[in-house]
């Protein structure tokens, strides 16, 4: 994302964070921008029955809860370390500095964030009118496009994680890629899954 020798220009901090910690909450004012040198987290929503709804998975290199930065608004949902975690933080108008003075990493934020954006609307509506095949399938591209591949694409999402970014069982996860697999709409290979 940002290359760490101007985070650190700009005097961004390193901090550990242990496996389920988290790092911010719901409704909390946001005042840093994130980026993951070593580890993978979660950002998710619990419903008014205690059930979480994942907005996304997030690993090395990759940054996350920066448009409440760009509206002064609270974070529009939690985020929880999967694994032990290094993140560099930086100050908010640190980070305004920065996106200033490096208009090209300025537009590699924009565009990360309008994919996020393409995401979302996806899986709004997948989630609103879809069955669990068609679901499955466009998360499951969705990643493949990020990935910006035309080979075989090793899907690295758990049956669970599928479940959690689809709002699908996970029983229903496991019978319906089953299914794909027999439509030839995928590959299962050792328990894994490729597009």
């Amino acid at each position: 994302m940002i290359p760490i020798a101007i985070l650190e220009k700009y005097q961004a901090t390193l901090k550990t964070y242990s496996k389920g910690q988290v790092i911010f909450r719901e409704n909390e004012e946001a005042h840093f921008y994130f980026q993951i040198k070593q580890g993978k987290l979660k950002m998710f929503n619990h419903s008014e029955d205690g059930k979480a709804f994942i907005q996304g998975f997030f690993e090395s290199g990759k940054s996350f809860g920066e448009p409440p930065l760009f509206q002064n608004s609270n974070y529009p949902a939690c985020a929880q370390c999967i694994t032990d975690c290094s993140i560099y933080m930086l100050p908010k108008d640190r980070f305004f500095e920065l996106l200033e003075n490096h208009p090209k990493v300025h537009l590699k934020l924009t565009k990360i964030l309008c994919k996020r954006m393409i995401y979302k609307a996806k899986i709004i509506q997948e989630l609103s009118i879809h069955p669990p095949e068609h679901r499955i399938l466009t998360l499951l591209n969705h990643f493949k496009e990020t990935a910006n591949t035309a080979e075989l694409y090793e899907v690295k999402l758990t049956r669970q994680q599928i479940s959690d970014l689809t709002g699908l069982r996970v029983e229903t996860v496991i019978r319906t890629i089953k299914q794909l697999e027999k439509d030839k709409k995928l590959i299962l290979k050792r328990h894994k899954v490729y597009l």
